[in-house]
């Protein structure tokens, strides 16, 4: 399990949008849930931590490696 972690100073907690092709910018938390298994959002003294928890699988179900021709 792979953990990544940013913190932010902004004190309100970040929301997903509604996908939307049309809107520039303000995709990040939405492309990190669809990747993630699992994201935390938490409140610190300042502003607040958001972890993603991706897996790293090898095994089987992985994605196969590109071939090569």
């Amino acid at each position: 399990m792979l953990e990544i972690s940013v913190w932010g100073s902004a004190p309100h907690f970040p929301v997903a949008k509604t996908p939307d092709p049309g809107r520039i910018g303000q995709h990040g938390l939405e492309i990190v849930m669809a990747i993630a298994q699992k994201v935390d959002i938490q409140r610190e003294p300042v502003g607040k931590r958001v972890t993603a928890h991706l897996a790293l699988n090898d095994g089987p179900g992985a994605l196969p490696d590109a071939e090569t021709s």
